[in-house]
């Protein structure tokens, strides 16, 4: 199971969406460049004692794409469910993005500019890991369709 690249591939996809979860994703400032805000998956940390958690969707996002990641590994039994589900993790992905977007867009339209940390940049190389995934998982179906042939 864990012996197969593809499934190296999930884990560390799925270990990187758990990191993620627990860092900030940048910060918010004016235009004159004043720190304002701390930007995490699950709420807008203002100051010490202020936090808005109006980001909850990209929490509970990244959460799920995490667990159905971790959960994809252990269906090494059935290739062409692991296919599908590596594929609906690409497009959860990108729908995190979009939604990542339309919050920046939000904020960019009230003045304040965002600058991203390396977190930020987490999910996408998870997209690029769960693609990974997928060609390894189709690669190792083509062989054993192409062993059918031969018996």
């Amino acid at each position: 199971m864990i012996q197969r690249i593809q499934s190296l591939y999930l884990l560390i996809s799925a270990i990187l969406g758990v990191v993620c979860l627990s860092m900030p994703l940048g910060y918010f400032c004016t235009a004159q460049g004043e720190r304002i805000s701390d930007l995490y998956n699950l709420w807008l940390k203002i100051n010490e004692t202020e936090t808005h958690e109006f980001t909850w969707a990209l929490f509970a996002l990244l959460t799920g794409i995490s667990a159905l990641t971790f959960l994809n590994i252990f269906l090494f039994r059935r290739r062409a469910l692991q296919m599908r589900v590596a594929v609906l993790c690409m497009i959860l992905l990108l729908g995190y993005y979009a939604f990542f977007g339309v919050l920046l867009y939000i904020a960019h339209g009230n003045g304040y500019v965002f600058t991203p940390h390396v977190t930020a940049a987490f999910p996408a190389v998870c997209i690029i890991l769960n693609y990974l995934a997928f060609r390894g998982i189709l690669k190792d179906e083509l062989l054993i369709k192409s062993l059918d042939r031969l018996r």
